[in-house]
This record gives C-alpha cells, sequence and structure tokens, in this order.
C-alpha cells in the first residue's frame, strides 16, 4: 500500500505545482497556502441520559471575498488537516466557478448513524451555537452547506438554532445554503453537484480538439462510462448523464458494483436502491462483490464520485479510462496524478468539476439576501411578450405556428430555469477560462491549468486591493 502523503500534502503540492507553472508573486503565494482560521470547538451534549463530549471544527482558508463558503461533513474520519485541505479546495473552486465567496470547511467528529433524529437535532444545534458565538456561522462572514454525513435536515436545524441566536438578523435565512425548500432553500440545489458534473463533462465535448487529444470518438452519449460512488453526488450525476442520452455501464459502491455493458437503467436503479439500501444484485446487471474493482473495468470515461484518495500508487495502473472526471474532493493522490498524466489519461479536476454545488450554493444566498423569489419580477413579462411574437407572426403568415413551438415563446422562465440556466452558464464559461490559460501558458494538463485560473484571479484581489 502507498505511504502516500496527507490529503492536505496532496493539495499543497498541486497548488505548488501551479505557482510555478504560472508564476505566481512568491509572497502572495504564502498566503494562498495558508490556512487563515480554524477553529476546534469540544462540547457536551447530553443524550439519553449520558454526557458526551463532541469534537468539531471550521476551517476558513481564505477571506479575499465574503462571505467564506464550505460544507460541513459529519464522519469518524474528520480531523483538522481534513478540513483545512477542503477549505482550501473550496477557495480555489469558488474562484474557477467566478463565484465570489471565499473558502471554508467544517466537519463534527461523528457517526451519524448511531443516533436518533432527536439527538441528532441536539449536536447539530450545539454545534452550530458554538460557531455563531465565535463568529464562524454568520450570512455575511461564513455560511456552511450539507456535505458528506448531513443534508437539508441539519442545514435547517442550522438556520433555527441561528435564528434563535440572533433574531434581529432579517438575513438569517442565507446563514446556510442547501436548506429544506420550506425554509429558504432552492430547487435543484441537492442535485446541483451531480448537474455540475454532467455539464461539464457536455462543455467538454464541445471542444473536438480537447476531445481529440484524448483519444475518445463521437460526442458524450457515444461513451462508456463508469461512476464509482452512488451517493448524492453519483446518484445525480447519473441521473442527470442517464437522461441526456449517455451510457452508463457500470456503478460502485463500497460494498460492491454492478455492471451492464449495454447500460444500467438509472432511473429503476434508483427506485431499487430506495427499496433495497442497496444497488447490487439489481436486474439485468452482473454483481461484483469487490468494490475496488470499479476502476478497473474498461471504459472511456471514469467519474470517481466518493471519497479522496481512492485512486492511489497503489491502484492506479489499474485504471481502464481514456478520460477521468472528478466528481468528489481529491479523489486521486499527487502522486498518482503524476502517473495518469504521463500516462496521457486526460483528467478534469474536482476543483471544476464538482463547482456545481457551490455555484447554486450561491444562487440560493444571493435569493436569501434580496428576499425575492428568481423569475418574480419577468416570468410573464417573458409569457405576455411571447404571446405577442406568436400573433404578430400569424397575422403576417398564412401559416399557424404549431402548438410545440407557441408553447415554447409563451413560457416564462420560473425559479428552477433560471437556476439551471445559471449552473449550466457557469459550467461552460469557466472551462472556456481554463483552456484560454491552458492555451496561453502552454500547460499540460487541466489540473494545472483550473488551479492557475483560480491562483491568477486571487493573486489579482490580494495586489489590487492589498495583503
Amino acid at each position: 500500500m502507498e505511504n502516500r502523503p496527507t490529503f492536505l500534502a496532496n493539495v499543497d503540492k498541486m497548488i505548488d505545482e501551479a505557482i510555478e507553472a504560472v508564476k505566481i508573486d512568491q509572497n502572495i503565494s504564502k498566503i494562498l497556502k495558508t490556512c487563515r482560521s480554524v477553529l476546534q470547538v469540544k462540547f457536551p451534549v447530553r443524550i439519553k441520559g449520558k454526557t458526551e463530549i463532541f469534537y468539531g471544527w471550521r476551517a476558513v482558508h481564505s477571506t479575499h471575498r465574503l462571505p467564506a463558503k464550505g460544507g460541513l461533513r459529519y464522519s469518524i474520519n474528520v480531523n483538522q488537516e481534513e478540513v483545512e485541505a477542503l477549505a482550501s479546495l473550496m477557495t480555489f473552486k469558488c474562484a474557477v466557478a467566478d463565484i465570489p465567496f471565499g473558502g471554508a470547511k467544517g466537519g463534527l467528529l461523528i457517526n451519524p448513524k448511531k443516533y436518533d433524529e432527536e439527538s441528532l437535532e441536539k449536536i447539530t444545534k450545539k454545534f452550530a451555537r458554538e460557531l455563531i458565538r465565535r463568529g464562524f456561522l454568520s450570512p455575511s462572514r461564513d455560511v456552511p452547506a450539507p456535505d458528506m454525513g448531513t443534508s437539508q435536515r441539519e442545514m435547517g436545524w442550522i438556520l433555527d438554532a441561528y435564528k434563535s441566536l440572533k433574531p434581529d438578523d432579517i438575513n438569517h435565512m442565507a446563514c446556510v445554503t442547501g436548506k429544506p425548500i420550506q425554509h429558504g432553500g432552492i430547487k435543484g440545489r441537492l442535485e446541483a453537484t451531480g448537474r455540475g458534473v454532467h455539464q461539464a463533462l457536455k462543455e467538454f465535448f464541445r471542444h473536438k480538439k480537447e476531445i481529440y487529444k484524448t483519444n475518445l470518438k463521437g460526442n458524450l452519449n457515444n461513451q462508456k462510462i463508469v461512476i464509482q460512488g452512488f451517493g448524492n453526488v453519483g446518484l445525480n450525476t447519473s441521473k442527470a448523464l442517464y437522461d441526456d442520452g449517455a451510457r452508463i455501464v457500470a456503478i460502485g459502491e463500497k460494498n460492491g458494483l454492478i455492471i451492464n455493458e449495454k447500460g444500467i437503467n438509472i432511473h429503476k436503479l434508483i427506485k431499487y436502491k430506495n427499496e433495497n439500501n442497496s444497488i447490487l444484485n439489481f436486474e439485468n446487471a452482473k454483481t461484483i462483490k469487490d468494490s475496488s474493482k470499479i476502476i478497473e473495468i474498461p471504459c472511456d470515461i471514469l467519474i470517481p464520485a466518493a471519497l479522496e484518495n481512492v485512486i492511489n500508487t497503489s491502484n492506479v495502473n489499474k485504471v481502464n479510462a481514456k478520460l477521468i472526471c472528478e466528481a468528489a474532493n481529491g479523489p486521486i493522490t499527487y502522486n498518482a496524478n503524476k502517473i495518469l498524466n504521463d500516462k496521457k489519461i486526460t483528467i478534469i479536476p474536482d476543483i471544476y468539476a464538482n463547482a456545481g454545488g457551490v455555484a447554486v450554493s450561491y444562487f440560493e444566498w444571493i435569493r436569501n439576501i434580496s428576499h425575492i423569489r428568481m423569475g418574480r419580477l419577468n416570468k410573464r413579462y417573458e409569457e405576455h411578450r411571447g404571446q405577442s411574437i406568436v400573433e404578430a407572426i400569424n397575422k403576417i403568415s398564412s401559416k399557424k405556428l404549431p402548438k410545440n413551438l407557441v408553447d415554447q415563446l409563451v413560457y416564462g422562465a420560473n425559479e428552477e430555469d433560471i437556476i439551471a440556466s445559471g449552473l449550466e452558464d457557469t459550467m461552460r464559461m469557466a472551462l472556456q477560462e481554463i483552456l484560454e490559460l491552458k492555451n496561453k501558458y502552454k500547460l499540460t494538463n487541466y489540473r494545472v491549468s483550473a488551479y492557475s485560473v483560480a491562483l491568477k484571479k486571487i493573486e489579482k484581489s490580494y495586489l489590487e486591493l492589498g495583503i
């Protein structure tokens, strides 16, 4: 097994490579590798008559933009180094996607499956109060979101805790994103990271020269796709790709994987998993109990959508894909990344590919700060204008427009349409910036290019505004 660097060391090495490639100012480089603040809290909670002590962290990597943004994860593997690494990734992810946030991340050392809902609510609200009182959670300074082990439910609890401590803050709903829709959330946030991965791949396949370099042929729907992970990100990536006509031939989870060379019906698989709490033994698919085999399956596109460091020097030579799209955070170690680059396997990096979640979090935060539903001011205007166009065409033409065209013309965009449009635009523009810089500096891979885009933007911010 590889004696590999920590997650934080991996991230630092990737930053160093980009700093050298585009000659970032050395004084700024020191700032970019420094986590501005890390809070550790230890707090007691009385659970079922017994007092337990919980450990939590919140790291803020950069405040060159405010608020800082980043998820809260609940895991037995959470530690300070991991939280710092993820916070720095959030800084660069926001910069790549042109989102005006700094980077942060939080974690609670806990196995959430050990606790019932009532206990988890008590723990979450106590953790939130610890962060709020120390200035590490507010609409203007630091805004968490769901991550591994957390969901809309936990964000709702945090919102309630914040409102109880800050009853006069009219922007209280903006203190977290990824909330339930009825409490200030936004449609599409839950699916945003997976949909963003889909949009990243769609944009990549619009650039024929890049496809040629990757040794792929045809469009996205001609490729054999393998996905590692079927949690929120993996599931929604699969669904978005499948709905767009893509062929997913294998999906893996921690307890095994399924294969069907003709393609897996994702809608049926989602229903099957909900009923059986597993994807194994799914109809018309071969089941393999060894989940590590997922990266060895011959395919065109491999999408790691689970944990960090899953592709490392102990298994990297078993990778059997032409293109890897990182839906998870840091799924490839630095040393494994070098080997894949040497083998000319193209990697669409995490700080770009999975930026859809923070992009839609940004839209949710804007909605909460502005106190207005997106589309409310213009939906009916668009419908009326479309109707006027239809009537004008019908007056000057002897032929009537077919109903499907009329319906499209008189349709006014609702909030979900606007969010989907914003997500697509974010992913398209970000890849175009990455390609532009890649060509300008003659960089060899997308990861260095993506980090370089982020570092250049942050460098400019510091040099213009002062350190």
